[in-house]
């Protein structure tokens, strides 16, 4: 057996909920072995500062410029990801001179693929000189550099956890600020794309007319009435048509309105049109799965998984199967950077939409850090920065 790698995956997801730091063990391949897992809330305050970059990136037309107050917020999202870290640390144990790389997601402010732009705030060469340890990060500008959509790029991992789960069709369905799912076939094929909104409309409706960017289990939606006529104009979207690769913006549809709905009943509604959305993506697949695992903080919204279980056959949380479903993304990025530094694709023409699978190369030396650029549609390079 091969010598396994010992990474880091840290996560800051559209629901603006916190940081999220996971150990993975893992050779990159069909071998996962999970570690710790810590979730660090963000505060108002630090929620306010990320709610202003997303606007702020809404004339962003350049990944590389940081236009307003994005360069501050980026120095400060990586503090607060150095400190996760930390506290990840301390928490578990484990030294950071036991970890051999760190997978750095960042925080999505703006996703365009139509416009060949996404930008993740982040600073990999900041972050890496804090810890001491590589990290590799930008990996969905790589992929929109290589010509894919640059999301989801989750589903390599979610196969490797299937690999000991015997059903097949089987789809994960993440339920982050955007829904997305991963459809693995029986012989391993992956087919995967955003389904519609996930938390980030609800938790927007929720700060909006209850204070709290949160529904907790439910609870308020499970109180309201539907709006149909709200949910079939947010599905009538040309988006739900459109066939794979594609992928959404946390803010895509927030243009469409719910006037005069009370708190539940907004809730409600945005509930039915996460979970139709979800079940409105069984048509695309080649075949419909047995199985549906759900995982992300959507799970935790008992509305949704009763809704969920309503429309589609053997829905389970991913704890069902020994999984975090909290962790699993954070997992993924650490798994992810594993995968970059052997070389391995990160994302296929079934799930981003790349010509071919999309490989990346990083340097391994610390601090060495790894800023990436497109060298053709099949193959990416990095940009290397040192201190």
């Amino acid at each position: 057996m091969s010598k396994l790698t010992r990474a880091l995956g840290l996560m800051s997801g559209t629901s603006l909920d916190g940081i999220d730091v996971a150990l993975v063990e893992t050779d990159g391949e069909e071998i996962v072995r999970r570690g710790p897992f810590l979730s660090v809330p963000y505060d108002e305050m630090q929620r306010a500062v990320l709610r202003q970059s997303l606007k702020d990136a809404e004339v962003m037309n350049d990944g590389s410029s940081r236009s307003g107050n994005l360069a501050e917020a980026e120095k400060a999202l990586t503090q607060w990801h150095a400190k996760a870290v930390h506290a990840w640390v301390h928490k578990s144990g484990v030294s950071l001179s036991n970890i051999d790389v760190i997978g750095f997601h960042g925080q999505t402010v703006i996703h365009r693929p139509e416009k060949q732009l996404t930008v993740q705030l982040g600073d990999g060469t900041g972050l890496a000189r804090q810890l001491g340890v590589s990290v590799v990060y930008d990996m969905r500008a790589v992929d929109v550099a290589a010509g894919g959509q640059g999301a989801p790029l989750v589903p390599v991992y979610h196969r490797a956890l299937a690999a000991g789960i015997p059903d097949r069709p089987i789809a994960f369905v993440n339920i982050g600020g955007v829904a997305n799912v991963t459809w693995i076939g029986r012989d391993g094929e992956l087919l995967a794309f955003d389904t519609g909104p996930g938390n980030a409309l609800i938790d927007d409706w929720m700060k909006h007319h209850t204070g709290t960017a949160l529904d907790e289990n439910g609870r308020v939606a499970l109180s309201g009435r539907v709006d149909e006529a709200a949910v079939a104009q947010f599905l009538g979207d040309s988006y739900f048509e459109k066939h794979a690769p594609k992928s959404l913006d946390r803010n895509s549809f927030a243009n469409i309105r719910l006037d005069g709905l009370s708190a539940a009943d907004g809730a409600a509604t945005l509930v039915a049109v996460t979970v139709r959305a979800i079940a409105a993506s069984r048509p695309h697949f080649p075949e419909a799965p047995v199985l549906w695992v759900i995982c992300g903080g959507g799970r935790h919204n008992r509305a949704i998984m009763q809704s969920l279980k309503a429309l589609l056959p053997r829905v389970e949380p991913a704890e069902t199967f020994g999984f975090n479903g909290d962790a699993m993304e954070a997992e993924a990025w650490a798994y992810l950077a594993v995968r970059s530094l052997k070389g391995l694709p990160l994302s296929f023409p079934g799930t981003t939409g790349v010509q071919r699978a999309a490989m990346m190369i990083a340097d391994t030396g610390i601090i060495m850090v790894t800023r990436f650029a497109a060298m053709g549609p099949d193959r990416v390079m990095i940009l290397k920065n040192s201190r």
